[in-house]
């Protein structure tokens, strides 16, 4: 496994929510960064039908475009009764043409799985696929989860995405509703990031 060397890094992304959680849980190791919406790199289509295969794509795009070791992430809600929908299309669903609208989104989730007649608990999780790039096409891939079920009404106002109608295993709170310092400790980004600094930051 390939370990990071450097002191600068981009992250392949143009979501504010996902640049604070990742910036955060690097701060430690002392590594610069920028991201693909600050350098003005466009976003690169999204082809694939996997997070490892999406996370790739914007990670490999934003090393060549910048010639820095590049980091993305590819994260999305998996609904046990929708057949694991929205998953890698979690963002699109939200997508209404004048940016991204996560309320319309969650309402759109539960009103489906409602159709279902599925009983509740309405099992769910958060999948997350870190992809850490190098301008020499190398890369190396990381992916992590957190289980949990669907609540409605959608609760708190911390997080972004589907975090207020997500409520993680063993708590009572949505990941809206958290601290987001308990929210980043056991989040799927934070399982996926701990593999990652194991293989390519840690000592």
């Amino acid at each position: 496994m390939r370990r990071f060397t450097g002191d600068k890094l981009v992250i392949a992304s143009h979501n504010s929510g996902k640049l604070r959680e990742i910036g955060a849980l690097l701060q430690p190791f002392g590594v610069e960064v920028t991201s693909a919406g600050d350098l003005g790199l466009p976003e690169p289509e999204e082809t694939e039908n996997t997070f490892v295969g999406n996370a790739r794509i914007k990670a490999h795009a934003s090393a060549r475009a910048s010639n820095l070791p590049a980091l993305s992430d590819d994260s999305g809600i998996q609904v046990d009764a929708l057949g694991g929908a929205p998953g890698v299309f979690t963002a699109d669903w939200a997508e209404t043409g004048q940016g991204r609208d996560f309320t319309m989104a969650m309402t759109r989730v539960w009103n489906e799985v409602q159709e279902t007649k599925t009983p509740a608990p309405f099992i769910a999780r958060f999948c997350c696929t870190l992809c850490l790039a190098w301008p020499d096409g190398h890369d190396e891939v990381f992916e992590g989860k957190v289980e949990g079920t669907l609540e409605w009404p959608m609760r708190g106002e911390h997080g972004f995405g589907f975090d207020p109608m997500f409520m993680p295993l063993g708590h009572s709170e949505t990941f809206g509703e958290m601290d987001p310092a308990i929210k980043h400790a056991m989040s799927h980004r934070a399982d996926a990031f701990a593999k990652l600094v194991a293989g390519c930051f840690a000592e």
